[in-house]
């Protein structure tokens, strides 16, 4: 017998959630597969279940364009609560250091040059890059002591917002794999007074923002009309360069076949996508005036 069809609709484009505090990214995906009857989902960076801000969700044909989201600059803005410092880094974690010392607003701003620019940071025990196959963050839960080396992560910004002798509201903007509560305790432990975060909001994910989001009760409440909200495929590529072409060269494409590029405003090298009629195509390296597809995308143009 064969396998019963699925009543899932095809669903095409991204949908940019606020996910509250409290709800994992898995379960948030799945809220949303629901609410649009998908047959594919996707998110474009995890955010931990205390965290809130934009989640940047892909359907269908989008979750192609997830690495490019993924891989662009994050924004946060997160509460450094002093005089503590946690296994994890943040308040679901068990106390391992106290202090009475609280910093004033000079000590930390002095210290901010230090964490801007391309650094060295250790990531946290309990986060999810992988150590002989395992998460790290399974391997602390169980009681192992983990080692994770040091990393180089680029760090664009790193702003004070406002200070209090208990706490600090920090805004970070920072490239891929960077960890905020990894900066909590460094600077904590740089001011002598320790520190984890407490709150922790995510702004910014590529080219998606604050400005883009939806909640998941207006989403609810929507229905059908949740469709409205989706945005384009293409808006999952917009930080990359875009060769327009005709509907032959995008046929081709499409059968897997490279692309010369003519014309002075073709990108010389790196990653680019072919679009026809506004419609993604393609996307691929530029090499030598040629434009080789590795993904390409079934869309009506």
């Amino acid at each position: 017998m064969s396998a019963p069809r699925s009543n899932r609709a095809e669903v095409n484009g991204w949908l940019i959630l606020d996910k509250p505090v409290g709800m994992t990214s898995t379960h948030a995906v799945s809220r949303l597969k629901r609410i649009f009857n998908a047959k594919k989902a996707g998110h474009a960076g995890t955010l931990d279940p205390l965290a809130s801000g934009i989640l940047p969700v892909a359907f269908g044909e989008a979750t192609k364009t997830v690495p490019f989201v993924q891989d662009g600059e994050k924004a946060y803005r997160f509460t450094v609560t002093w005089g503590i410092e946690t296994d994890s880094d943040d308040a679901d974690g068990k106390v391992t250091r106290t202090s009475d010392a609280r910093p004033t607003t000079a000590e930390i701003e002095a210290l901010l040059p230090r964490f801007t620019g391309t650094i060295m940071q250790t990531p946290p025990a309990f986060s999810a890059i992988k150590i002989d196959g395992e998460r790290a963050y399974d391997l602390a839960r169980d009681g192992a002591t983990v080692e994770i080396a040091a990393r180089e992560v680029t760090i664009h910004a790193l702003r004070l917002v406002s200070s209090t002798p208990e706490a600090a509201v920090l805004e970070a903007e920072c490239g891929k794999g960077t960890y905020v509560r990894a900066i909590a305790r460094d600077l904590g432990r740089m001011l002598g007074c320790y520190g984890h975060v407490t709150a922790l909001r995510r702004t910014r994910v590529g080219p998606f923002h604050e400005a883009d989001s939806l909640i998941l009760s207006d989403l609810d409440e929507a229905g059908p009309g949740a469709f409205d909200d989706l945005l384009s495929v293409e808006a999952g590529l917009s930080e990359l360069p875009c060769v327009v072409v005709d509907r032959d060269a995008a046929a081709r494409l499409r059968r897997g076949q490279s692309l010369i590029l003519r014309g002075r405003d073709a990108p010389a090298e790196g990653t680019a996508y072919a679009a026809c009629g506004g419609v993604p195509v393609a996307f691929g390296a530029v090499s030598h005036g040629e434009l080789v597809p590795s993904r390409v995308f079934n869309l009506p143009f």
